[in-house]
C-alpha cells in the first residue's frame, strides 16, 4: 500500500513511522509547516526542532521526506475563522478546522491524490461497519479515553475518514511512549505541544489583542444586576470560564455575554440556573458516515474523557436539538459537539452549537 505520513516532529507521529515499518511499509513522510504570518510578519509555531527531528526519521528508516508549505491556507482558512469567531461572541475550535481544511483538506487536495491512505498520530481509530446494504468506515473512538481526539475529528467528511490510518489509535499514551524509548526516537522524552500550534510562544490573548483590541466593558452579575468589576473585550472570556475574572468573593463563571453592550455576565458558583442546561441546539448537523438512524446517543461538547448521555430531536427550523439527560455547563456557542452511538465507540454525527 501506498501511504503518506504526516510527521509533526513529535512522540506519536514518529511512533507511526516506526509502526508502519515494522509492519512492512516504508511511507513517504510530510512535515506541514503552517504556522501565521500576517502583513506585518507575525509568526509563530517555529518548526526548526520539529523538522530536523522528522529528517531524522527520514534517513533512519530510508523514507522519502517532503516539507509542505501551507502558511497561507491556513492564515486565510483557519486563522482567519478564529479571528472572526471570536468577533461574534462564539468560542471557536481552530483545532477542528485545522484537521478538516488544512491536514486533511489542503494537504490531501496538493498531495494525497498519489496515496492510497495516510497515516497521522492521532488518538483515534476507524471501524467497518455495515449501513445501508454496504460496508462503511466510520470514525472510531481511541483505546485511550484520555488522549481521545475523535472530537478534533468529527468535522471530516466520509471520503477524508475512509482514506485515513491510526496506528497508535488501539495504544496508550505510556505504551507509545515505550515503543518510542525502546526504538532509540529522538522524540521519546519530548514533551506533548499544548495549545493552538499558529501562536508559537505567544499566549492567546495577546494574539487576540493583536488583531481585536481592547474595549472596556462591565462585568455584571446575572442574578442582581451588580456591577463587580470591568474587563477588557468580550472576546477574552468565554462561556463557562472560571480563571481571569480577577473577582474576589468566587468562583464566579461567565454565563452569558452581551456583544452588542461589551458586557459580560457572570454567576456565583454553579447553582444558578443559568449555568446549566438540558438542551444543545446544533446548526450544520450531519452523520459523518451514514445515517444509522440513531436517537438516544453519547456526545461531548468540548474535549474531555467524559460523555454525556442524550437523545437527538429534530427541530422545525432544520436544525437538530441534542437533548441532555444531566445538566450541562459551559454550554458555549461556536464549539461542536460531537455525537457517538450508545457505546461511545463509533463517532455519527455533528454539529455545531448555536
Amino acid at each position: 500500500m501506498n501511504i503518506a505520513a504526516l510527521v509533526s516532529g513529535g512522540v506519536d507521529s514518529s511512533v507511526v513511522v516506526h509502526l508502519l515499518k515494522e509492519g512492512g511499509v516504508t511511507p513517504d513522510i510530510f512535515y506541514i509547516r503552517i504556522g501565521m504570518e500576517d502583513e506585518d510578519g507575525y509568526i509563530g509555531c517555529p518548526a526548526e526542532e520539529d523538522i530536523e527531528i522528522t529528517s531524522w526519521l527520514a534517513r533512519h528508516y530510508g523514507c522519502r521526506m517532503e516539507v509542505v508549505d501551507l502558511h497561507r491556507e491556513y492564515w486565510d482558512r483557519v486563522v482567519s475563522y478564529t479571528i472572526d469567531t471570536v468577533r461574534r461572541g462564539l468560542t471557536p475550535n481552530p483545532d477542528v478546522m485545522c484537521n478538516k481544511l488544512i491536514k486533511f483538506g489542503a494537504f490531501d487536495d496538493r498531495c494525497g491524490a498519489a496515496y492510497d491512505a495516510i497515516a497521522t498520530g492521532h488518538y483515534a481509530r476507524t471501524a467497518t461497519v455495515e449501513a445501508g446494504g454496504r460496508e462503511v468506515a466510520f470514525l472510531a473512538s481511541a483505546a485511550d479515553p484520555v488522549k481521545d481526539q475523535t472530537d478534533f475529528l468529527s468535522q471530516l467528511d466520509y471520503r477524508q475518514i475512509s482514506r485515513l490510518r491510526f496506528p497508535i489509535g488501539g495504544m496508550m499514551k505510556s505504551e507509545v511512549r515505550r515503543v518510542a524509548a525502546d526504538a532509540g526516537l529522538p522524540s521519546a522524552t519530548r514533551k506533548d505541544s499544548q495549545g493552538i500550534c499558529f501562536l508559537g510562544k505567544i499566549d492567546y490573548n495577546s494574539f487576540l489583542r493583536r488583531y481585536l483590541g481592547e474595549r472596556e466593558g462591565p462585568i455584571v452579575e446575572l442574578e442582581s444586576g451588580r456591577v463587580l468589576g470591568s474587563h477588557r473585550g468580550y472576546w477574552f472570556h468565554t462561556i463557562g470560564q472560571r480563571k481571569g475574572l480577577l473577582l474576589g468573593g468566587g468562583p464566579w463563571f461567565v454565563v452569558r455575554k452581551d456583544i452588542e453592550a461589551n458586557t459580560l455576565y457572570v454567576s456565583h458558583g454553579y447553582e444558578p440556573a443559568a449555568a446549566y442546561g438540558r438542551e444543545v441546539r446544533l446548526a450544520g448537523f450531519h452523520w459523518l458516515s451514514a445515517d444509522l438512524g440513531l436517537s438516544d446517543v453519547k456526545f461531548k461538547i468540548r474535549h474531555t474523557p467524559e460523555f454525556h448521555q442524550g437523545h437527538l430531536e429534530p427541530a422545525p427550523d432544520g436544525e437538530v436539538l441534542l437533548h441532555s439527560d444531566d445538566p450541562l455547563q459551559g454550554i458555549a456557542a461556536g464549539q461542536y459537539a460531537t455525537v457517538y452511538d450508545n457505546d461511545a465507540h463509533l463517532v455519527v454525527a455533528t454539529g455545531m452549537i448555536v
